[in-house]
Order: C-alpha cells, then structure tokens, then sequence
C-alpha cells in the first residue's frame, strides 16, 4: 500500500481514508481470489467476534460454509465449547443446517428462530428424529401465535433425496424444475440438510472453508487465566482449526506466559493473539508463539474503552503499523473491530491485514445466538453487548463467590444491552458476506489487483475531511 500524496503524520481511522482507483487488467470481480495468506485455511478474508451474542454453532457452521472462520467465545464452558466444535464439524458443507422443532411446538417458538424470510422455513421431526415435513418461514408470519407447527403441515411432504443432488448447479436446476425455493434433503427418511435456490447458487460460487478432512473449518477462544494450556488442547482434541488467546489489553505479561505455555504445546494449528495495536505489541506476541496477532483497542461498536480510558488507537493506523511488523517476521494480522461497511473490510484489507474481524455487524443476523424479538414497530432484533461489560463479567464468573463476583461487576465497562437490529434486505450472515465480498472484490478489481497479497502492494490510499466521507454516501431519500 502506498498513500496517495504525503504519508499522515496523525493516525487514520477508516473513514479518514479512500482508495483511489488505478490502472486494471481484472476483467471481472468474478476473477479475484480473496483467500487470506494467513494459514487458516479459510478462503474469503471474514472472521466473526468471540462474543457471546456474535458467534454460536449456527453463525460458525454458516461462515465456514462461504468460506469464513467463526471464533467461538471463550466464556462458554469447555464441555460445551468442544461440544460446539464437534457439532460445526457434522454439518453439511454445502447444504444448509436445518432448524429442527417438533410438531408440538408453537409458531410463537418458531417465530423466536427465524423471520417470516422467502427461501427459509423449519424442518419438523419426530421423537427418534424421523422426518414429519417442513413449514416454509413465510407461512409461519401468517399463522396464529398459538397454532401449534403440526397442525400447519397440509399435502405430501416436499422433499429432495440426497444421492440426487450430484452438485450445487444440479440443485439449483432442480428446484426451478420441480418449482421449489426451499425444501428439506434427506437421506433414509432422515433430514440431513435444507437448500434453497439461493444457498445453491452461493454454494456455486463461495468455496468452503474446510479441513484435511473434508470438514468444516471452526475457531475458538481462550482467555489468559487459569489452565490455558490445558484448555487450549482439549480444543486442539476436539479439532479446533484456529486457536485464538485472547484479552483485550494483549501486551502485558500474563498473556506472553499464557501464549508461550499454549505455544509449547505444538498444537500444529495457527495461534492467533491478542489485542495489540503497536509494532513492539506485534513483536513480543509473535516471540512468545503467535502466527497471527488481533489489532484493535476500542474500535468496537459494543466497546466504551475509548471514552473510559482514553486508551484507543485509531483503526487504520493500528492495522497499517502492525501488518508491516508482523510481514517482517513471518506473521500475519486481523483487524479487530471498526468496521461498518464494505469499504472499511477492504481499507483493513489495504492497510495490511490478512482478514478481518466483525462483531456487532453480525449479532444483527438470524445465525447469531439468542432468539428473535420484536418491537412495537414489528421489527426484529437481537441482544448485543459488550464483553467487558456486567452482563459478559456475569457469565463469565457467575460461578464465583456472590462477594467476588460483585467485586468484579463494580469495575465493568462496556454496554450490557443493545438491540441490534435484522437488515431487512440483508438478515441472514450469508446476505451479509454477499454485500462485504462484493465490494471487496470490487475494491480488488478498482486496484487492479487479484489476490489478498496483490491488493495490499498496489492499494492507492487517499485522506480525506469529514465532508469528502460524508459526500461519498448514499442519498437515503430520493431528490
């Protein structure tokens, strides 16, 4: 990356800066490779949070379906974080999980699960898991509350055998032939997937993030304190891809011993560390056994450590300074935080990182943990909030004495409650990941540039005022 007139001699947040185009040969966005050279194996530069309300089994398993890498947080307990693991790496790599519920469940559960969305419904199923049929989402938002979900199953069950469907492009062909959007798959009377035309054609263009063994790809975190090592392997046992130590101040002390006893180990799988936002940061994570060091002090949506501490730095310049330190050792980045559109994952991408971090963008999707709710306006939401905060420190050591637990909910920052609404053109992570790769590609082919690395040597950086960002904008309003 080189910027576009004198280099800045203050940092740079994302908004502060733009690409300016340059010559292209990329003939469409279609032919740029957005692979990560990060060793993850994940094959568009995405990462989701280790927040509690951003990454569940569902948001991870439907990440590494396009490609992605969810980082499951570490506040969940270890049998349930292995649990986790082992399910994401069960599940279909191109056809979608299903929402299973039972015939006596209520539309008013089912609503709690999944909007009243064209190309999605819920898959019901018996005591010892025989299939019952499936109830299309935009049914659900036209019955009553109360009904119960078997008595919403009328005609012959629809579904697709598996052994017939050979390839995303045969599934796509065979739902516009047999006139289905969304329909179970099933494989011996029993449910192994769902497809729509629309995940079918995503799953013709997105290659999967997976393992040595044909498997979904999934990540997962630890904290500093207490059995690090110990933990860190029951993970690596249960195949983990990714391991990520993390704190939010990562350059103290007890996250170098923590890295290096985790480290030590030889996992044989990337150690991701952090958060750092300086060379000497990226330095000594690097020393002490990490491959890939997290950038971002306070640029979160759900963070207050700015306004608290006075502590931050602004995110461009983090990511600018670290990937070059991090290139110089063999290492790699993710930026952590600050992102709100398009533009800003592919500013991250320009300024040296390998992939990008996305938290509270992502607990506004239908995948993210927590159930659905409502407001008086009918619009849907979910619970967001930050991991610092009294409701994360609650769950993290609800299991303390009442006295020291209250000791740590005296100091906690960070917000313990916001809604954060479905996009409702975008409210699934994959119309999301839609959106971002589209523009980042875009960004690619506007740079002439058509892989990650290429991109971060011939990006073009502008800065701008407050008005060139502002001007940049969409009218929400016609003229």
């Amino acid at each position: 990356m080189r910027f576009y007139g004198p280099p800045p001699q203050h940092d740079l947040t994302y908004s502060d800066v733009f690409l300016v185009p340059s010559r292209s040969s990329v003939g469409s966005r279609l032919d740029v490779d957005l692979a990560p050279d990060d060793g993850t194996g994940a094959t568009i530069p995405i990462v989701s949070a280790n927040m509690n309300s951003v990454t569940g089994p569902q948001l991870a398993a439907s990440l590494a379906r396009r490609g992605g890498l969810g980082v499951l947080p570490q506040d969940l307990a270890i049998d349930d974080l292995t649990t986790a693991i082992r399910w994401v790496k069960e599940q279909s790599t191109w056809l979608d999980t299903p929402v299973r519920l039972s015939a006596d469940d209520t539309v008013t559960h089912a609503r709690g699960l999944l909007p009243a969305l064209e190309g999605h419904g819920v898959v019901l199923e018996g005591g010892d898991g025989e299939y019952l049929g499936a109830i299309a989402a935009t049914r659900l938002g036209t019955a009553l509350p109360d009904a119960r979900l078997g008595d919403l199953l009328h005609g012959p069950l629809a579904s697709l055998e598996a052994d017939d469907l050979t390839d995303p492009r045969a599934a796509f062909d065979l739902l516009v032939a047999s006139g289905l959007d969304f329909v179970p798959v099933v494989r011996g009377g029993r449910v192994v997937g769902t497809i729509s035309r629309r995940s079918a054609l995503r799953s013709t263009l997105y290659a999967p993030a997976l393992d040595a063994h044909g498997r979904l790809r999934v990540a997962a975190a630890v904290g500093i304190n207490g059995d690090v090592a110990g933990k860190a392997r029951a993970l690596a046992d249960a195949g983990v891809d990714v391991l990520v130590v993390d704190t939010a101040h990562g350059h103290q002390d007890a996250m170098l011993r923590a890295l290096e006893r985790v480290a030590a180990l030889r996992l044989g799988i990337p150690l991701v560390a952090g958060n750092v936002v300086t060379a000497d940061g990226v330095r000594d994570l690097v020393s002490a056994g990490a491959s890939v060091v997290k950038v971002g002090v306070g640029p979160g949506a759900m963070c207050t450590t700015r306004m608290m501490t006075a502590v931050e730095r602004p995110q461009f310049s983090a990511v600018l300074e670290t990937a070059e330190a991090a290139r110089e050792l063999g290492a790699s980045v993710w930026a952590d935080g600050g992102v709100r559109y398009p533009r800003d994952v592919a500013l991250a991408l320009a300024a040296g990182a390998s992939s990008v971090m996305i938290g509270s963008w992502f607990a506004g999707t239908i995948e993210a943990p927590g159930r659905l709710e409502t407001d008086a306006q009918g619009r849907h939401f979910k619970q967001s909030w930050g991991m610092a905060s009294t409701k994360a420190v609650h769950e993290r050591f609800g299991r303390l004495d009442p006295y020291e637990l209250a000791r740590k909910e005296l100091f906690a920052e960070g917000i313990s409650s916001s809604a954060i609404y479905l996009d409702p053109l975008r409210p699934s992570i994959e119309d999301l990941l839609d959106m971002i790769s589209s523009g980042v590609r875009s960004s690619f082919s506007y740079a002439g540039a058509s892989s990650v690395r290429e991109f971060r040597e011939r990006a073009l950086v502008g800065i701008q005022s407050a008005a060139g960002y502002e001007e940049g904008k969409a009218l929400p309003v016609s003229w």
